[in-house]
């Protein structure tokens, strides 16, 4: 199947939404008494990409009920600079593939013609979108990644000048990791050896490189058994070494079905007993997938880019943390999840942008307003002034753990904030337990 066919099938649905009401270009649309020209100067057009399908589907489970939201607040238009815009949201399922996230990103290019794309979730769907929107010209901006992975993984260089004009990335990275891991890991009394599982790719090359010298540096004796390939369905060589050293932390930034796997071998051959901290990035993010773990997810430490919790409100929408968390249970019949901020935050962040440009149909007027952005979302502050390194801006990432919920809780698990080291306006509202206690 062609790119641009993939393309279509992914646009159907949202065709038959904008034909509803929403809005599609060609039409004269009518919306709460605003009228606007079918005319593509009178258009934005915004394309957003992320993955609903496949190994990485977890990130995406949330996306439609934020994009309903975003919909629904742009419904009257963007007004800029006195004209009030007509806007579109493309939105289109990399189902999980690399080399589908760069086909798609290159059809909303040439086909849509989209003004700006916002990418979210893990360097296999960012950094392909990011490097096509490069290579065409076209602003572009994400969140969800370490942003090392995203820059370096790119292929600038440390202390050179940015090789990027017109891709932009906010969110943590290995700095905001550091300090919450060296915080959390402080909570419960241990040995201080890491056993690490990183993989062969780019989080887990970003995280190997950076990471672990800090942690080294801290006091912590790294246990790294070396890289491993995704996909992989046997651990016993890895555990067998974290057993040997007597590793009582564990971390990981694996793929979720990769995590599963180890984790049940995990449990089988003994290493689950001896661990007494559990701290997995990339995956367990969302409560799905720790529930399919029954009782072994509980106690397992994790990290939140964004919690209900956050004391900030989204400025697309006007909605806070607690109202967006308990909209979309009510509408799903779903557990929150830490991704409903994430986007939010994203789409925040772009039309933030979009309202700061001079000109909206201009790719150059976007970038820049991208590059001087210095605004509050729902999940914090972007700021694209003083970052770490040029077309960065850094965000936090909370120390979390998932309990066995409260006798009641319609859902089985709950997911609590236990260290604040990034970000002191989040309330702490648990104690670190120890994994087998």
């Amino acid at each position: 199947m062609s790119s641009h066919s993939n393309h279509e099938a992914c646009l159907r649905p949202n065709r038959r939404q904008l034909m509803a009401g929403i809005g599609a270009g060609g039409l004269m649309l009518a919306t709460q008494g605003r009228a606007f020209a079918a005319g593509a100067d009178n258009i934005i057009k915004v394309g957003f990409v992320s993955p609903r399908t496949g190994a990485l589907s977890g990130f995406g489970q949330t996306d439609g009920y934020v994009l309903d939201l975003a919909r629904k607040s742009l419904a009257k238009g963007l007004a800029i600079g006195g004209k009030t815009y007509e806007v579109q949201i493309i939105d289109v399922d990399t189902q999980s593939d690399p080399s589908r996230a760069s086909q798609l990103a290159k059809s909303l290019i040439n086909s849509d013609q989209v003004d700006l794309i916002l990418a979210i979730s893990t360097p296999e769907t960012i950094n392909p979108v990011a490097d096509a929107a490069e290579a065409a010209g076209v602003p572009c901006l994400s969140t969800v990644m370490p942003w090392e992975a995203w820059y370096f993984g790119r292929g600038a260089k440390p202390g050179a000048p940015s090789p990027f004009k017109w891709t932009y990335h906010f969110g943590f990275g290995v700095g905001e990791f550091y300090k919450m891991y060296v915080s959390q890991f402080g909570l419960i009394e241990t040995n201080k050896k890491v056993g690490v599982l990183y993989p062969n790719d780019a989080d887990g090359n970003a995280i190997r490189a950076n990471l672990v010298p800090l942690l080294e540096k801290s006091g912590f004796t790294i246990i790294d058994p070396g890289a491993y390939e995704d996909g992989t369905t046997d651990y016993s060589s890895q555990i067998s070494l974290f057993k040997k050293e007597k590793v009582e932390i564990f971390n990981s930034f694996p793929i979720p079905p990769d995590f599963a796997a180890f984790w049940r071998q995990a449990a089988q051959q003994g290493l689950r007993k001896q661990l007494k901290i559990a701290q997995l990035a990339k995956t367990g993010l969302f409560p799905d997938g720790v529930e399919a773990l029954g009782s072994l997810g509980y106690n397992l430490g994790n990290n939140a880019y964004w919690h209900k919790t956050f004391p900030y409100t989204s400025s697309l929408t006007g909605i806070g943390g607690e109202a967006l968390a308990n909209g979309y249970e009510e509408s799903s019949g779903k557990q929150w999840t830490q991704q409903l901020g994430a986007t939010l935050s994203l789409l925040d962040a772009g039309f933030t942008a979009l309202k700061a440009s001079t000109d909206p149909k201009s790719k150059a007027d976007i970038a820049k307003a991208i590059s001087t952005l210095n605004t509050v979302t729902i999940s914090g502050k972007v700021d694209f002034t003083s970052g770490p390194v040029p077309n960065v801006s850094p965000g936090p990432i909370v120390g979390t753990q998932w309990v066995k919920a409260a006798p009641g809780s319609k859902f089985k698990l709950d997911f609590v904030v236990t260290d604040n080291a990034t970000d002191s306006k989040v309330p702490i509202a648990a104690k670190l337990l120890p994994l087998n206690g």
